[in-house]
């Protein structure tokens, strides 16, 4: 694979992080800003590196060729399609997760 890459979010990736940060807003601003600033910086290495995440143990997922990027307590799912890497879900890593993909 060659880089750059082209980072994509998908529409409820944009969801995800909506819900993310006006849920830990209510408590703790600057930690929402905080954990935002590490997704992006984490989510940005995978224009340089797009394997960086795990590949998932789940069948399904694997065979999708989705790939985890682990944040914290949160799971970046994504996928590699040509130069660009499709951000798909951001979720927290107590959710059962198989429904929502």
């Amino acid at each position: 694979m060659s880089g750059p890459f082209e980072i994509r979010y998908l529409s409820t990736t944009e969801n995800d992080l909506d819900n993310i940060f006006d849920y830990i807003m209510k408590d703790n601003p600057s930690a929402a800003v905080s954990l935002l600033e590490k997704f992006d910086y984490s989510i940005s290495q995978l224009a340089i590196n797009p394997e960086i995440g795990v590949v998932p143990k789940d069948y399904r997922l694997k065979k999708l060729g989705y790939r985890i990027l682990i944040i914290g307590k949160y799971l970046v799912f994504y996928v590699v399609k040509a130069n660009t890497v499709q951000i798909r879900r951001i979720i927290h890593g107590a959710r059962q997760y198989s429904f929502l993909l």
